[in-house]
């Protein structure tokens, strides 16, 4: 597993949807904390359970509530680890992508990933009764628009190579490429074998991803917008 740092390319205003975003979200994880044993309660009712978006029953019972939860689940985690991930992706390449959209638009970027790879995790796994939680596509979404716009930034990386940790500078384009391509071979592994591997939302992060890629070609500002806005 590589860790990234820092990215090469300089912002002209301050990311202060990035920042509000992962105050968010380290806020929340903080409430799920201490609600203890209530939280399960908690993730069950905000997650996105993909065999309640299908149940035509309890969308009226509950007044269409499984259409809230293709954003409440983005701002869950489920330990410390799954939220600093996230956290550390969306410090590293969010607020180029926000300096590029501007606030406004980035948070319709960020919240629209987000919902298109829940809907992708439901059409993936229709009839599943598990809550599905995390920021993962909404920031897969991020790095997908940042590969887009950003191909030849180069991403101080940390790369484990046994004892040794060494930080090396890597091209964005190779960089995020790797991380899509892992995704995307994760996803179609159950189909390779024939089965069901573990829990992630992989198919979350690809949607998120390419998502991300459509989304900041039509989001981003006109030239004369970006003069305006002072880029």
């Amino acid at each position: 597993m590589v860790f990234p740092l820092l990215d090469s390319v300089q912002t002209r205003r301050q990311p202060w949807m990035t920042y509000i975003l992962i105050g968010i979200n380290v806020l929340v994880f903080l409430a799920e904390v201490i609600a203890g044993p209530a939280m399960q309660s908690l993730l069950t009712a905000f997650a996105v359970v993909p065999a309640n978006v299908g149940n035509l029953q309890y969308w009226i019972a509950t007044g269409g509530w499984p259409l809230v939860t293709l954003i409440t689940a983005a701002f869950l985690h489920g330990s410390w680890a799954h939220l600093i991930g996230n956290m550390l992706y969306l410090w590293v390449f969010g607020d180029n992508v926000e300096d590029l959209l501007g606030h406004g638009r980035f948070l319709l970027f960020y919240l629209a990933c987000g919902v298109l790879a829940n809907l992708a995790h439901i059409l993936a796994n229709p009839g599943s009764p598990v809550p599905t939680i995390g920021a993962s596509g909404a920031v897969a979404g991020v790095l997908g628009g940042y590969i887009l716009s950003f191909p030849r930034a180069r991403v101080l990386t940390l790369i484990p190579i046994g004892l040794f940790v060494p930080a090396i500078r890597v091209p964005a384009w190779a960089y995020l490429s790797f991380w899509f391509l892992t995704q995307l071979a994760s996803g179609l592994a159950p189909i390779w074998v024939h089965q069901v591997t573990g829990t992630v939302a992989f198919w979350a992060h690809i949607s998120g991803f390419l998502s991300g890629i459509a989304l900041v070609r039509l989001l981003r500002p006109a030239e004369g917008d970006r003069v305006a806005t002072g880029r």
